[in-house]
């Protein structure tokens, strides 16, 4: 068997040095010339493996600061069944407040971002973008409804204390949503989220679907949800159902994939 590249070597062995606790998170790693020294090797070797773990989200290069083994939070676990707590009506939201005129002052609100991240209301941010578009044959499908069916745009970044962890582009039909307070971003965040807001317009939701995909995340993506190389995302397509009608596609919710743990269940 030929023997393999020293750089695929040598990143075996820091592989392993992260792995057991040699190199803890938030280390670094020894400098170039040492490794090189190290190793006996040139400094494109150390570059290439270097890059290697790099790639695999294990190491992140910081200017000025050397290569650092990267610090990933704890992820945390998604369970299906969260859904069950925001399918109830909701009060409409005043503008400014977010608590909901006429909602009762003992509830606290709250979405299912908030419920996975743990966090009060005011440790929650959201950036927002509607438009009106119409379906694509893609969308169509899964809607259920004719090519060309005009809908609402929502595409949300959700914030947690302050860091961006998730996308969501999610659609509506403009007859139900239309000249609603659900069509206007200032309402936005909705106690209860889309769930509570289609109940709200008199369609509770009876199902929700989910597909799960991964993938490589977008630049943009990237760079929105502050993710280093190597990290995949999950990509979520989500429907609402109401009865037989699709209230709600989200295609995708994007997650970095290092930060949650999705749980399913089914009852037999």
């Amino acid at each position: 068997m030929p023997e393999r590249p020293a750089y695929l070597r040598i990143a075996d062995t820091l592989r392993e040095g992260i792995r057991s606790g040699v190199y803890p998170p938030g280390t670094r790693l020894p400098t170039m010339a040492e490794l090189c020294t190290a190793h006996g090797v040139s400094e494109i070797v150390i570059r290439q493996a270097v890059a290697l773990l790099r790639g695999e989200g294990l190491v992140e290069t910081r200017r000025g600061g050397g290569t650092v083994v990267k610090v990933v939070p704890p992820a945390r676990r998604i369970a299906m069944d969260r859904y069950r707590t925001f399918a109830r009506p909701a009060a409409q939201p005043d503008t400014g407040t977010g608590t909901g005129a006429g909602a009762r002052p003992e509830v606290r609100p709250a979405t299912t971002f908030t419920h996975d991240q743990r966090i009060p209301w005011s440790e929650y941010r959201l950036d927002k973008e509607f438009s009106r578009t119409r379906a694509g044959p893609e969308l169509a499908g899964l809607f259920e409804l004719p090519t060309g069916t005009e809908l609402l745009r929502r595409r949300f970044v959700f914030y947690s204390r302050g860091e961006p962890q998730q996308i969501s582009v999610n659609y509506l039909p403009w007859d139900l949503v239309g000249d609603t307070p659900v069509a206007d971003p200032s309402r936005e965040p909705w106690p209860g989220g889309t769930l509570a807001q289609i109940a709200w317009l008199g369609h509770p939701a009876t199902r929700i679907e989910e597909a799960v995909s991964s993938r490589m995340p977008t630049p943009e993506e990237a760079e929105t949800l502050r993710m280093s190389g190597g990290v995949p995302v999950f990509a979520i397509t989500r429907r609402m159902i109401s009865g037989s009608r699709v209230m709600e596609v989200c295609r995708d919710i994007v997650i970095p994939a290092d930060r949650v743990i999705l749980d399913y269940a089914i009852d037999l």
